[in-house]
């Protein structure tokens, strides 16, 4: 904590500081701005880690991906106004993907202030929609409890974002009493009930196919364990959404595949054939795997709080408490049944693996994404961490891309945001010094936050970056292909990559035959420093394949 005034009596900004290093926040990302430099000084000497990055929607994402990573409140700072505007974005990826947050802003003097209305603008009502928690701090007394519940919000299930408001004049207010921070308490989350608990276990077991779907809100440690102690033991197959990709080693047997697209894939012919669904941790922020409105066969929401009602999303059953303990009461309750048939499920995953190794196989130059995936995986050990910034590609990952670890592979499909890849790189590097990091990021999205560059080349770290040059917005010209129109303002041009990864320090890289990018994923991944590699991808045959070859091998597959 910074020295305190001559008085002894800390400052609002001097209390701010030790609530944070009470709720352990080792770094804070920010973009300065002269409304929070009272805070920043007492940092200074605070021992928390100040990262300044080149815009504030950088800092946010960074946070994010810190408290998605670490299950702790990434904290972000900023200044008002823009600086407060420029957050939105991030706020809302934090919020919406279910990562822990704090954001704190600064603001003009609310007691004496001198400037009328220049930057003011009300952040809390901006902030209040995307976020758990908004609060403007009035008076330096409080304090210790706003940021203790900003960071219990932040936390508690389901995870997302707060905000804490921090004006300049309340922020030099020295604090009349001694208290101090408050500790974080002790929590235990409830546990299921029993009797919901037997009812899941009976229409499992009364099942004749029966099938688990994995959401994100399962992507926790201790609910990874139980589930795989689960699956070992029954078998039971299970499919993932796409941010619940990792929760099981994708090389288990019981292991059909990802939801990648909302229908109308291979792996929905198992979710069609089950007559008994168990969802572990959905979120109906994620992207359906399939539709409810037919109501044909029992579905069962198993997650920490009750399941809000949706069009595509009305389960009967609901088994509400801590996922891990649930799955482990499943487990112990849960009996084997002689009429299970889970060869829908192994017919499912046959056929999706030799459709994946067929596309994969594909030449041609620029490069088809499912080639690109496949060189990505041989290319990054088990353990190594890949960040999607949002486009096209991202379906292909999902799809393609085996994952044998838990946060092995960051995609966002919430808010789905462009921009948040390379920053959510930075902040996977930052947390895991010791594992290979690789963002990839659509030529379209990198751009965005294309500045922060600079900020993992200043901070030393080893990172690999691969851009997919399509010289257009892929993903929305597919859509619009998709939708019968004529291609219309999908098009742009790019700056050359390697020059600039070259000017701004980094280490720049060009793919210029198909079989080049194993040995440039290769070379980069082993080499310190920050490196880019400019792809050229195809994005052109994605439009027949995704919209006609496999709903057609899908329909085979039915038929078979």
């Amino acid at each position: 904590m910074a020295e305190p005034a001559s008085d002894n009596k800390p400052t609002a900004a001097q209390v701010m500081v030790e609530a944070l290093r009470a709720e352990g926040v080792e770094r804070v990302f920010t973009v300065p701005g002269e409304e929070n430099l009272d805070l920043l000084d007492a940092m200074r000497t605070s021992g928390i880690e100040v990262i300044v990055t080149r815009h504030e929607q950088g800092a946010g994402f960074m946070a994010a991906t810190s408290g998605r990573l670490t299950g702790k409140p990434g904290v972000c700072l900023t200044t008002l106004g823009p600086g407060a505007t420029n957050l939105v974005t991030a706020v809302a990826y934090a919020q919406l993907g279910g990562m822990p947050l704090v954001a704190i802003t600064g603001q003009k003097p609310i007691q004496h202030g001198k400037q009328g209305q220049f930057q003011i603008l009300d952040v809390i009502d901006i902030m209040n929609p995307v976020t758990h928690y908004a609060q403007q701090v009035r008076s330096a007394a409080v304090v210790p409890a706003l940021v203790r519940e900003a960071f219990r919000r932040a936390g508690q299930e389901r995870p997302g974002a707060a905000l804490l408001e921090l004006p300049e004049d309340i922020a030099r207010e020295k604090m009349d009493s001694k208290a101090g921070a408050i500790e974080p308490s002790e929590v235990r989350r409830p546990v299921a009930e029993a009797k919901a608990i037997a009812r899941a276990v009976e229409l499992l077991q009364s099942a004749r196919k029966p099938l688990l779907v994995i959401g994100a809100g399962a992507n926790r440690k201790r609910t990874c364990e139980a589930l795989r102690k689960l699956v070992d033991r029954t078998g039971l197959p299970v499919v993932s959404t796409q941010m619940g990709k990792g929760v099981l080693d994708e090389s288990h047997e019981a292991w059909v595949g990802t939801a990648s697209l909302s229908d109308g894939d291979l792996v929905h012919h198992a979710i069609e054939e089950a007559d008994t669904i168990l969802l572990i941790g959905h979120d109906v922020v994620e992207k359906p795997p399939f539709v409810m409105e037919e109501r044909k066969r029992p579905v069962i929401h198993l997650n920490f709080s009750s399941a809000q009602v949706d069009p595509v999303y009305a389960p009967q059953t609901e088994v509400v408490g801590d996922i891990a303990n649930a799955l482990q009461q499943l487990n112990e309750k849960l009996e084997v049944q002689s009429h299970w048939d889970f060869d829908f499920a192994r017919r499912t995953r046959k056929a999706l693996d030799a459709h994946i190794a067929e596309l994969g196989e594909r030449d041609g130059f620029p490069l088809h994404s499912a080639r690109m995936v496949r060189e990505v995986r041989a290319a990054m050990p088990d353990e190594g961490i890949v960040t999607l910034d949002n486009g096209l590609y991202k379906v292909w990952f999902a799809r393609h891309y085996p994952t044998h670890f838990p946060n092995t592979l960051l995609l966002d499909n919430a808010l789905a945001s462009m921009g948040a890849g390379l920053p959510s790189a930075m902040a996977a590097k930052i947390i895991h010094p010791d594992r290979p990091v690789l963002a990839v990021c659509g030529d379209g999205g990198f751009l965005m936050n294309a500045q922060e560059l600079e900020t993992a080349v200043r901070l030393e770290l080893d990172l690999v970056i691969l851009v997919l040059r399509d010289d257009a917005y892929g993903m929305i010209r597919w859509k619009q292909s998709s939708m019968k129109l004529p291609e219309y303002a999908m098009n742009y041009r790019n700056p050359d990559l390697v020059e600039f990864a070259n000017c701004h320090g980094a280490t720049g890289h060009r793919v210029e035959q198909t079989d080049q990018l194993a040995e440039r994923l290769r070379h980069c991944l082993d080499a310190p420093g920050v490196h880019l590699i400019d792809c050229p991808v195809d994005y052109a045959g994605d439009e027949s394949l995704l919209d006609e070859e496999i709903r057609e091998l899908k329909s085979q597959l039915k038929h078979t």
